[in-house]
């Protein structure tokens, strides 16, 4: 069936809340309303109130009412309207989900999910449109994943809600109705910590994630240069070795991200090909980022968001070296 982001979410969610009763969905609004995003829409309908479950607006009791969830044996995913207001789980998070398994030496785990769209794009505001992903991947004990297409949605959000320890499940806003592309109606799985070649070639390897696949996609058409491109899918476990071998191969690199340039993503994922394959390069590893500012108003993301033509010069830049 087509489907956008939105539609492979609520068809992932529906599909495990079918399979596995310990499923539960809650968070601001996914009730009746269906989420702020309508990523949730009908599931009440189907599955009650009792496990779709609209919550105050509060974050932090959220995210601590999920943890008690999973300690429980249930398998909560909960939804944060958007990226912005989720530092206030980040106590819940570090303190209690990511830490409970070595605490209790295994013998307590959190399977949990907690989605929220990330992101510019959308032309909103600060707390609206960050993207502050290398938050979570630094804590130990947290999975961060960032689906690029509603394929990859469905089947990473699938294998997500699975996982045995909490995952922080990234939605690129951009992306949610973006485009529509052929998602099996029944079970579909994408494995955690494992990045896909989305495009093969011999001249530079460019690594993205999220609603930066489908612009490097298109900044690349139309380039002479062959050019490899990466969906990390993962930022944290990192899948090094496909990016590392990629790298071998082409002798160049350019990591894009919407992320701030400053101890962005792309820092580490540079260390990784400098430590992996420093003897292979032929020229330094370009990224292709966000300015180090707060996400500004509406009429001035143009200037704020990377663009096709920026990854265009990054990647230019690289093989002139």
């Amino acid at each position: 069936m087509m489907m956008n982001m939105v539609q492979a979410i609520n068809s992932a969610l529906a599909m495990e809340m079918e399979r596995d009763p310990s499923v539960v969905v809650l968070g601001e609004d996914v009730g009746v309303d269906g989420g702020v995003f309508r990523v949730t829409e009908g599931l009440v309908d189907k599955y009650g109130e009792a496990r779709v479950i609209d919550t105050p607006l509060a974050e932090s009791g959220i995210t601590g009412m999920a943890i008690g969830m999973a300690f429980n044996g249930l398998r909560p995913v909960a939804e944060i309207q958007f990226m912005g207001f989720s530092y206030l789980t980040l106590n819940q998070m570090i303190n209690h989900a990511a830490r409970m398994r070595n605490r209790t030496r295994g013998r307590i785990t959190v399977p949990m999910v907690l989605r929220m769209p990330y992101g510019a794009g959308v032309k909103a505001l600060e707390h609206h449109s960050e993207s502050t992903e290398a938050l979570y991947a630094q804590i130990p004990g947290l999975k961060v994943i960032v689906p690029s297409t509603p394929l990859e949605a469905k089947g990473l959000l699938t294998s997500a809600i699975r996982d045995p320890d909490p995952v922080i499940f990234l939605e690129p806003t951009r992306s949610y109705r973006m485009l529509k592309e052929e998602v099996p109606d029944g079970e579909y799985l994408v494995p955690l910590g494992k990045a896909r070649t989305v495009q093969e070639g011999d001249d530079v390897t460019v690594v993205g994630w999220g609603a930066m696949i489908p612009l490097i996609q298109r900044a690349v058409a139309n380039l002479q240069a062959s050019v490899e491109i990466i969906d990390l899918r993962t930022i944290s476990p990192m899948d090094s070795e496909t990016v590392v071998e990629s790298v071998k191969r082409t002798g160049r690199a350019v990591v894009v991200h919407e992320a701030p340039r400053s101890f962005g993503p792309g820092a580490e994922i540079a260390s990784r090909i400098y430590e992996g394959a420093i003897l292979k390069l032929e020229a330094p590893v370009e990224r292709v980022t966000a300015p180090d500012i707060t996400v500004p108003l509406s009429k001035g993301e143009d200037h704020y968001y990377v663009n096709e033509q920026m990854i265009r010069d990054g990647i230019e830049r690289t093989l002139r070296f």
